[in-house]
């Protein structure tokens, strides 16, 4: 197998991250929403952990590019 396949499907596959950072933040907003409709009350005080939350799984998505292009390019 040549070094630039193996690179490229390395990449490829660090891209698998993002699958995790979408079913993270799926799941994150979901469960804000079910919890603000059952109790609107206690949804203002749970908004920086929603945010909190997205940040952490976008973050996820992020490092799974940036090692795809470290791969990639170096």
């Amino acid at each position: 197998m040549d070094i630039q396949a193996a690179k490229y499907i390395g990449a490829g596959l660090a891209t698998i991250a993002f699958v995790g950072s979408g079913v993270g933040i799926g799941v994150v907003f979901g469960n804000y929403i079910s919890g603000a409709l059952r109790n609107p009350g206690a949804a203002q005080t749970q908004y920086t952990n929603l945010l909190l939350g997205f940040a952490l799984c976008e973050a996820q998505g992020l490092f799974g590019l940036m090692i795809a292009l470290i791969l990639m390019f170096t």
